[in-house]
């Protein structure tokens, strides 16, 4: 298969706090209200911040990963010999997840949960895992592509899970980055900072010609993938948005597409000071003034931040809404900022008059990833 011809997304699945599936995804970042709720989970006496987006009956973290990949699966229209030759690409937090009766105690470290649920859905082909924080995902799917893109691999499900729990959100409260007031305002003036949400998705990545020959259904093209470090701080992006905006041209120049071509960023940001101002200007190094005038949203005003997960949960919005000609809204707005000079989209959604999406992504150490996709 020749690099530019679009890898395929042929399946996907989406659980968070809007709901299970893709439909209840789409519905709730298209309507745009926050999913945020007091924790009930586990307890948050002491915490700075209670809230988070979490849906409030779920499975095990495995359980739930398996019946995304199977559900995703069967979107796709795989049968058995299909699974049994697909890779499985796996991003998740590190350490042991719980298994159904009878697994073990302490659950599986995440290699052993990429092969448990490989067996348990029938998918026969490699596995990898990938526990590179917040963009873990979004580098699953550049890796998938980039094999499948040079003929090594003909389908890969990636699958992505994070559940809020109690040891990410102490860290996260002490730290003193969630939301004092309870939202996320990605780009907006008084912004505090981020909350976290769950997030299991998976999704089916073929090449054009096995999703061809076998009839499979297309919810949309990866046309481009780049990643790039900052090597900057631990925790800060670098201020001018230097290794995202590079991550966004080596999408566009895989892709081979001009700057222009995009009309829509599902962006990263978390609604935090620091990030929001820097994935700005990440975006006004690579459209000049033209990045004031392509209609951005953060969909983690609604969501909220799922993790390790993030990366996919945010390509299926961004597939979605491009299939279903909506731009989402950028929940939680109070006003402009003058470090963000972009067009927000705010209120109601927009129609989607773009053929292609940029989805961005950004973790602690100075990762950038950009996805392009296209419409189906």
């Amino acid at each position: 298969m020749a690099e530019r011809e679009h890898l395929r997304i042929t399946g996907v699945h989406a659980l968070s706090a809007l709901g299970r599936g893709a439909d209840a995804l789409l519905a709730g970042v298209l309507a745009g209200t926050p999913a945020f709720t007091p924790v009930r989970r586990f307890d948050t006496t002491g915490r700075r911040v209670t809230v988070a987006a979490t849906l409030p009956e779920v499975g095990t973290l495995a359980d739930e990963l398996t019946d995304a990949v199977d559900r995703a699966c069967r979107a796709a229209g795989l049968d058995g010999a299909h699974r049994a030759g697909a890779a499985l690409f796996l991003a998740t937090h590190g350490g042991p997840h719980s298994l159904p009766a009878g697994g073990g105690d302490a659950g599986p470290e995440v290699p052993a949960l990429a092969g448990h649920l490989a067996r348990r859905c029938g998918l026969g082909g490699r596995t990898r895992v990938y526990t590179t924080a917040c963009v873990s995902a979004s580098t699953a799917v550049a890796d998938a592509a980039t094999l499948i893109g040079r003929g090594d691999l003909e389908r890969v499900v990636v699958a992505a899970g994070y559940l809020v729990e109690p040891d990410q959100y102490a860290l996260f409260d002490a730290g003193r980055a969630f939301a004092a007031d309870g939202a996320v305002r990605p780009f907006s003036a008084g912004r505090q900072g981020l909350l976290l949400g769950d997030g299991v998705v998976a999704v089916v990545l073929e090449s054009a010609h096995a999703a061809t020959a076998r009839g499979a259904p297309t919810v949309a093209t990866v046309a481009g993938w780049g990643r790039a470090g900052d090597a900057y701080h631990p925790c800060q992006p670098h201020p001018q948005g230097h290794g995202l905006a590079r991550a966004v041209e080596a999408a566009l120049r895989r892709a081979g597409l001009p700057a222009g071509a995009v009309g829509y960023v599902n962006a990263n940001a978390t609604g935090t000071g620091y990030s929001d101002a820097s994935e700005a200007a990440a975006l006004g190094r690579v459209f000049g003034a033209a990045a004031g005038r392509i209609p951005v949203s953060s969909t983690k005003a609604v969501h909220g931040h799922a993790l390790e997960a993030s990366g996919l949960l945010e390509l299926v919005v961004t597939a979605l809404a491009l299939g279903h000609g909506k731009l989402p809204v950028n929940a939680g707005w109070l006003g402009p900022d003058e470090s963000c000079p972009l067009d927000v989209v705010t209120d109601a959604p927009r129609p989607a008059t773009t053929a292609h999406a940029l989805t961005l992504n950004a973790a602690f150490g100075g990762a950038n990833t950009a996805l392009l996709v296209g419409a189906p």
